[in-house]
């Protein structure tokens, strides 16, 4: 009842005097997918007002069908969207009678395609987003933690990334489609072999296949070690006793997969070709192990490594200066190089002699990439100690530059090869395949009667090794390659006329020229005060400290790809540090959705 207040009384009015008149009733086609392609839609009398679990609650009364409902929803073919909000009005969602709804399920077949080369038939979500499909995935296989450095790759797009914060459906994924589970972010962070058996295995077979398709670059050297880690899982794996103990992997997959309709196929893939990059290089000759050495300075050209000249160089606090001769270091250097900050990584090869310390020095501008040269190991300890130290802001007087240099010694002591009867007791080994074990560039190079006694030598040196030490191992080398963990992406940046690579790595942005392959600049992200994307534009805009801004249009990949990057390892590098093993999904996809996932 309603009242009118007026001077003398009041006055009880119906109801039905103020109500709003009713909408107006117009037909709404929703197509049900399971009745087949040529089934006319199914037509229902509704209103603006009316909600979306009102329209299927219509829709399935209208069916006349028996059968359980509970996992089909609403599809709006025009908007790609799904209509998961049942209590919403058809108005609120905008809806009218042109619009082409469709009645599906959201759980539907999908192929996996995991690194191992194994292929799984799985039922996915192709309504929730890829990152909680994903989620779901992994906690079936095996429930491997730290679920975001996975992600789907279509089988059908030429760029290897789906959207995190898009559903299956919203990206052009079919039923039945075969897509590829990698892991997307180079950043793994708290491996525990006793724990994450598959999440080891699937790492390490991912890397292996980055080896083998010559996706990441590896000197010679460095391929018979990874030829010779392969040789010796494989034939860890062959024995009995060791798999029951070592090999928890695939069994905790196979246990997990009991759920799951399995179909064993090889996967298939081409090598993709590489980018080669050169920097620029500092190779250094130590003398004595006091704070002065007489390096030689290394300047390469294009893709050649000639015109060097000799320096003397001091170490003095957590800087390195050079000079042009031992008599001109009393004076100003020709330049100072302030380790502080900085990353200090090894690029290390004992059996070619071969000691280089990967610095990357910042500076206002961005990050300058630098290579040391020793020429012994007795030399590269003691610098590479000294690196590491000033690095952290310590000085060669620190009590730890001991202890340092015993750990650096320990590290060159296990790539010492052991040359002796053994080596050639093995060479004679006509079961290994080496084929399976190196790239197709040493396949042309070398016969595999000359390979085999090259990956038997290295094999001395890691033939104790467990099958779970022996993936840690090819785990951690295939990490300290130079290239590792950088994806690639041509960009135009603001300002410039031609077209230039954008390599991504876990911890920094990389510049790089395309015509030549030289780095041109670095940017940390730890320097990063802001990025935005312009939607309209397709524009990448980031804010480093110092004033330093960058903005770039992506050529070969949409700007979400890259936003998504940064984003994701911003936050993996959030997850390192964490103690819990929760995962905050409101701030990954803060960090990696932008506008378009609102």
């Amino acid at each position: 009842m309603c009242f009118i207040v007026c001077a003398f009384s009041l006055f009880p009015l119906c109801q039905r005097c103020f109500s709003p008149p009713s909408m107006a009733a117009w037909d709404l086609s929703i197509i049900l997918e399971d009745l087949g392609p040529d089934t006319p839609p199914i037509t229902l009398s509704v209103s603006s007002d009316l909600h979306v679990g009102g329209v299927i609650i219509k829709l399935v009364e209208k069916t006349q069908m028996k059968r359980d409902w509970s996992d089909y929803a609403l599809w709006w073919e025009q908007k790609q969207q799904w209509l998961l909000r049942t209590a919403w009005t058809l108005e609120k969602y905008g809806i009218h009678a042109d619009a082409r709804l469709l009645f599906i399920p959201q759980h539907k077949p999908l192929k996996l395609g995991l690194p191992s080369g194994m292929t799984l038939k799985v039922w996915a979500s192709f309504s929730s987003p890829v990152f909680q499909a994903v989620m779901t995935i992994c906690r079936i296989l095996s429930k491997a933690r730290h679920h975001e450095g996975y992600t789907n790759t279509h089988s059908y797009f030429l760029l290897r990334w789906l959207d995190s914060s898009r559903c299956l459906r919203q990206q052009g994924v079919q039923e039945n489609d075969l897509l590829w589970l990698r892991f997307k972010y180079y950043s793994f962070c708290d491996i525990e072999p006793k724990y994450d058996a598959v999440r080891l295995t699937q790492l390490y077979e991912q890397a292996r296949w980055a080896i083998l398709l010559e996706d990441i670059d590896c000197t010679e050297e460095e391929m018979m070690l990874f030829g010779a880690l392969q040789y010796h899982i494989g034939k860890v794996s062959q024995s009995e006793p060791e798999r029951m103990s070592t090999n928890a992997a695939m069994e905790n997959l196979e246990s997990a997969l009991q759920s799951l309709e399995v179909k064993m196929e090889g996967g298939s893939s081409s090598a993709s070709d590489m980018l080669v990059r050169h920097t620029k290089q500092i190779h250094l000759s130590l003398t004595n192990l006091q704070n002065s050495l007489i390096p030689v300075h290394f300047r390469p050209k294009k893709l050649t490594l000639k015109g060097y000249k000799q320096y003397w160089f001091k170490f003095q606090d957590t800087s390195i200066s050079y000079f042009k001769s031992k008599e001109e270091s009393v004076g100003e250097p020709i330049q100072q190089i302030n380790l502080k900050g900085g990353e200090v990584a090894p690029d290390v090869n004992v059996a070619s002699q071969k000691f280089l310390i990967r610095l990357l020095i910042p500076s206002p501008e961005g990050m300058n990439e630098v290579y040391l040269r020793c020429e012994n190991e007795q030399q590269y300890a003691h610098w590479m100690a000294g690196c590491l130290l000033a690095s952290k802001g310590k000085s060669l007087a620190d009590s730890s530059f001991q202890s340092e240099i015993q750990s650096i010694r320990s590290f060159l002591a296990v790539q010492k090869t052991n040359s002796g009867s053994s080596s050639h007791t093995l060479a004679s080994d006509e079961s290994m395949n080496t084929h399976s074990l190196v790239s197709p560039r040493y396949h042309k190079k070398y016969k595999p009667k000359q390979l085999t006694p090259r990956i038997l030598e290295a094999y001395q040196n890691i033939s104790q090794l467990s099958m779970t030490d022996a993936m840690m191992r090819f785990l951690q080398t295939w990490q300290a390659l130079p290239d590792f963990g950088i994806s690639y992406v041509v960009v135009r940046f603001k300002g410039s006329r031609k077209d230039e690579v954008l390599g991504i790595a876990s911890n920094r942005l990389i510049r790089i020229d395309l015509g030549v392959g030289d780095v041109v600049k670095t940017w940390r992200y730890n320097n990063m005060k802001q990025w935005n994307v312009n939607w309209d534009i397709r524009q990448v805009a980031i804010e480093f400290e110092g004033n330093v801004n960058v903005a770039f249009s992506c050529v070969t990949a949409d700007c979400k790809i890259v936003h998504e990057f940064i984003g994701g390892y911003i936050f993996m590098s959030t997850r390192s540090r964490e103690k819990s093993g929760t995962l905050n999904e409101e701030l990954f996809h803060k960090l990696t959705g932008g506008h378009e996932a609102l």
